[in-house]
């Protein structure tokens, strides 16, 4: 097997999903959804992560999410932006049955998740030997995707990173930790060029940069994605003054955003300021209302998009 090359650096979002009331797909609302974040000039988007409730989608589901994206980013003109498809499932089976449908539905890399059902199975061997065995029947490049709070606490080590990014196929990982330390062991280790460690969430995105990553796979562009590569740019320039100072209010809005209620109010604040969709999730997560959205914590989200329209 040839060496699969990385995604490029950038910022990407994990897109959240819109639903209807009766928690089918809202087309139109995912694709206004799709296209602002492309008009934003964001690297890539994440489909069927854990913003977008890709562990409450059918197959068929999924599948669709894809096609959906790639339709829309075609349509307008924005074929070069990143598709990166979530492909975790509960056993390697289905995971490499969701690689080959993100292929078919026009993703450009896969995105998985360590299996936690059975957690205390789950020793370093068997890790290995489940992102080998996916990675290697996988007909698209791979990213692993560490995010304890969804594996129960299975928390990757540097060490197990490292050794799997040695497989041609596998070429980076989202590090949803938030660990700093890890994130630089890994990028001191392998180069982006070779291997993308990406932060995992906008609260350590001017940390990571600094300390080599290839960028973010974030939330919080689902809501200000124009603030976000406006910090990009101004760390791409060096001018470290203002990225830190734009890093402040980004980091205060990544906090906002999860004690609001995280996927449900990212899709309540969007339909509530930008004009399409609704706050619709799928049980057991609980809709977040308009009268909850008050508070210091959303009048930081407030100001954020407030700067978010004003910036070209």
């Amino acid at each position: 097997m040839s060496r699969s090359k990385p995604p490029p650096p950038g910022i990407y979002v994990p897109t959240v999903l819109f639903f209807d009331e009766n928690e089918d797909f809202d087309v139109p609302a995912i694709k206004a959804h799709v296209l602002r974040l492309a008009q934003a000039g964001l690297t890539g988007i994440v489909v069927q992560g854990s913003n977008g409730e890709a562990q409450h989608l059918s197959h068929d589901e999924r599948k669709q999410a894809i096609t959906i994206t790639r339709e829309t980013l075609d349509e307008n003109g924005y074929r070069d932006v990143v598709i990166i498809a979530g492909c975790g499932a509960p056993s390697a089976r289905e995971s490499k049955k969701l690689c080959a449908d993100a292929k078919e539905a026009g993703a450009n890399f896969v995105l998985v998740l360590t299996p936690s059902v059975w957690v205390k199975r789950m020793t370093r061997d068997a890790i290995l030997a489940f992102h080998r065995d996916v990675a290697d029947h996988s007909p698209l490049p791979y990213l692993i995707y560490n995010y304890p709070s969804v594996t129960a606490g299975i928390n990757l080590e540097s060490d197990i990173i490292l050794e799997l990014s040695d497989h041609p196929n596998i070429v980076g990982t989202k590090l949803s930790c938030g660990s700093i330390g890890k994130l630089h062991r890994l990028t001191s280790a392998k180069p982006s060029s070779e291997f993308a460690t990406f932060a995992g969430t906008t609260d350590v995105l001017l940390q990571g940069l600094l300390s080599g990553s290839a960028g973010a796979i974030a939330a919080l562009p689902n809501i200000v994605p124009k603030l976000h590569m406006k910090l990009y740019r101004l760390y791409q320039e060096g001018n470290l003054d203002q990225a830190m100072s734009l890093q402040a209010q980004l980091g205060q809005g990544d906090y906002a955003t999860s004690k609001l209620g995280s996927i449900s109010a990212i899709k309540a604040l969007i339909s509530q300021n930008f004009g399409y969709g609704k706050g619709n999730v799928r049980a057991p997560l609980r809709i977040v209302t308009t009268e909850q959205l008050h508070g210091p914590y959303h009048d930081k989200l407030v100001e954020l998009m407030t700067l978010e329209k004003g910036t070209p």
